[in-house]
C-alpha cells in the first residue's frame, strides 16, 4: 500500500504508523483519569443536591457564625 516497511510495536491505519504509548504515558493518564474522577465525584457529593435543585445554596451555613453576632440577637 501506501507506506514503507512495518514499524515495531506499531498498527498501521490507512497510511498512518500508530505507535504504541510508553509505559509511562499509559500510567500517568490512568492516574490523572482517577484523579479526575475522585475529584468530579467529590464536587457531586459536595454541590450535588444544589446543583439538582434539591437544596438552595444558602441553605445549611446558619452554624458559621462562631458565636459573633449573639449579643446583637438579643438587644433585637
Amino acid at each position: 500500500m501506501a507506506g514503507g516497511g512495518g514499524h515495531e510495536g506499531s498498527t498501521t491505519y490507512r497510511g498512518y504508523a500508530i505507535h504504541r504509548p510508553k509505559r509511562w504515558h499509559v500510567l500517568t493518564g490512568k492516574g490523572l483519569c482517577a484523579i479526575m474522577w475522585f475529584w468530579v465525584l467529590y464536587r457531586a457529593k459536595q454541590d450535588g443536591p444544589v446543583v439538582l435543585g434539591w437544596r438552595h445554596p444558602w441553605e445549611g451555613h446558619e452554624d458559621h457564625s462562631h458565636g459573633h453576632d449573639h449579643g446583637h440577637e438579643a438587644s433585637h
